[in-house]
């Protein structure tokens, strides 16, 4: 992963400026506020990962080291699991709507590359394509095209680092609707807690249908960085990089900034995760 551009976080002349903090200000006010909660809670994730990353070692060397008890490949993954979900969840507790990630000019913006995970699906879905909203506080089902999202709602831009969990980063300038305007104008449930995002157009590595879906804490979804994203570089997104929305998470990894969008869904519980499922972390904060 590239070093992070700490020294340089701009937003270029003539954006819109809110919810698109240049840079992390914590003031000492900010800091007298910190609990001892939180302070608690990264301790604990710490002391889990420390005590799970040990008992993961080969058993012999847990013999040398003088742990005299066998743990098999079930019980080693059990604990990994387990461990993965405690720092998931000390890092949702610690997670503040007002921190964001650094903002860069147009002149640091780097070359996306195609990151689709299987193959970049044809562009013939295109023609019917419709976001569907699900889960609202009005009981309705509802379907919206770009059109309708670009003539309601503000336009918005940013340019951030995109992080690959892979270990890739580049700098990617997007544009289009941030997220928290959409939830204000279509409210969903009021126990919703949880975002469901989907792509139905996803495919496999052999080009067979694989529908994506992740799931987002509303606190993210709501963040002011935040957008379901119609536009990379000025111009209207390629098929390669989810045309015609994706959604658009600087907080979070890159896994959980899905393509081509389909459906959005509010729910009070945790939905299913695609990567979740899969044995990776489903906060995956940055």
């Amino acid at each position: 992963m590239r070093r992070r551009e700490e020294q340089n976080h701009l937003l270029p002349d003539g954006f819109d400026h809110a919810g698109f903090g240049s840079e992390m200000d914590v003031s000492s006010g900010v800091l007298r506020k910190r609990t001892r909660r939180d302070v608690l809670l990264f301790g604990a994730g710490a002391i889990a990962a420390a005590v799970t990353g040990t008992l993961l070692l080969p058993d012999e060397t847990l013999q040398r080291l003088g742990v005299h008890r066998e743990i098999g490949a079930s019980g080693k993954q059990w604990l990994m699991d387990k461990a993965i979900r405690i720092d998931d969840d000390v890092a949702e507790a610690i997670f503040s709507r007002n921190r964001t990630v650094p903002t860069y000019a147009k002149s640091q913006v780097t070359g996306l590359k195609n990151n689709y995970n299987g193959a970049t699906p044809s562009p013939d879905y295109l023609a019917g394509w419709s976001l569907t909203l699900n889960g609202l506080q009005s009981g309705l089902s509802i379907a919206l095209d770009t059109r309708n999202l670009l003539n309601r709602f503000s336009f918005c831009e940013g340019i951030t680092r995109f992080v690959c969990v892979e270990g890739w980063s580049e700098i990617a300038w997007w544009g289009g609707v941030r997220f928290d305007d959409l939830i204000r104008v279509y409210p969903p449930v009021s126990q919703a807690r949880w975002v469901k995002i989907e792509s139905s157009v996803n495919l496999d590595t052999n080009g067979s249908p694989d529908p994506y879906y992740v799931s987002l804490d509303m606190q993210t979804a709501r963040h002011p960085q935040t957008l379901l994203a119609t536009h990379q570089n000025g111009s209207p997104l390629s098929v390669e990089h989810g045309a015609p929305l994706r959604v658009l998470v600087p907080v979070k990894l890159g896994l959980k900034n899905v393509k081509a969008v389909t459906a959005i869904t509010y729910l009070a519980e945790e939905p299913s995760d695609y990567w979740r499922e899969r044995g990776y972390s489903g906060y995956d904060g940055i």
